[in-house]
């Protein structure tokens, strides 16, 4: 059975980053965009990302250029974007595509989990796995990761 830990990405500073590394802790890993209608929220991810993270959330930026072409930049222009702009600290990733036959595979195992319904159709579409990699929950990019309904699938990993 595959899980969200046998996967890896690749941090903007070009190193590995293998999620069995994380394995246990849940995961909320968003495809990302810095000219997109939902680049502000990096803000709220960063704010979910100072509460949960101290219980062992890790937050994963993915950026993409899928959508509009909404994510041009370099690794280098896209981590001074967010740092400089929302003060992001969590970790980002270089970016990969999320939809179509180059889709990461990562991307290609949420639509396996979840469904076609489930597969990224805009930036800022989140997916939330649980401490035994499995993917929890999804949501649209219409949710802001702060937003209740969110924050509430958060609390039920961590307090039940």
């Amino acid at each position: 059975m595959t899980s969200a830990y046998d996967f890896s990405f690749e941090t903007l500073q070009g190193r590995p980053y293998p999620l069995a590394a994380l394995e246990g802790k849940p995961l909320l890993v968003v495809n990302t965009a810095s000219q997109c209608g939902f680049t502000p929220q990096y803000k709220a991810l960063q704010s979910v990302w100072r509460q949960f993270g101290p219980a062992g959330l890790v937050v994963i930026g993915v950026p993409c250029n899928d959508f509009g072409g909404q994510e041009p930049g370099t690794s280098e222009e896209i981590g001074q974007f967010c740092e400089v702009n929302y003060g992001v600290d969590f970790p980002m990733m270089s970016k990969v595509h999320v939809t179509g036959p180059d889709a990461h595979p990562f991307f290609k195992w949420v639509v396996d989990e979840a469904g076609f319904i489930a597969k990224p159709r805009w930036n800022f579409f989140k997916y939330l796995v649980d401490k035994q990699g499995r993917l929890e929950q999804w949501f649209t990019s219409m949710a802001a990761p702060d937003s209740k309904k969110v924050t509430s699938e958060l609390e039920k990993l961590f307090y039940g």
